[in-house]
């Protein structure tokens, strides 16, 4: 392939539809987008935040869809004290505090109802590689 892929899709599989269409709604400030039962995208900066549950969209729910513990979705945003307080207010578990790391990025961990990762990086200090 001559060409860059771009990502354009993550699936971010949640138990409950419902309640990951209101958290994510309220931690992006925008109400996203319901595709089908068990499938709501959040458009993330060109790349859709898909947050899929296997069940209410029909699959069998036999298969574990959750992702390891240790799974981060990163998200660069302008503003990192707003989006801290969108994450308190959203009901997410803080893990790390604001802080700057190593490599230069000012960023913070939490959680989401369902204990899947995230990292808020602020974007004038995103690091992407040499």
């Amino acid at each position: 392939m001559n060409a860059v892929a771009q990502l354009y899709r993550v699936i971010l599989p949640v138990p409950d539809i419902e309640q990951a269409a209101r958290f994510y709604g309220q931690l992006f400030g925008t109400l996203g987008e319901r595709v089908s039962p068990g499938r709501h995208y959040f458009d993330c900066g060109g790349t859709i935040l898909a947050c899929y549950d296997p069940v209410a969209d029909g699959d069998d729910g036999k298969d574990d869809w959750r992702f390891h513990p240790m799974h981060y979705h990163y998200f660069a945003v302008p503003d990192l004290e707003a989006a801290f307080q969108s994450a308190e207010t959203a009901g997410a578990t803080i893990e790390q505090a604001i802080q700057t790391m190593p490599w230069g990025e000012r960023l913070f961990y939490c959680r989401d109802p369902f204990g899947s990762g995230l990292c808020f990086v602020d974007d004038s200090t995103k690091f992407t590689g040499s």
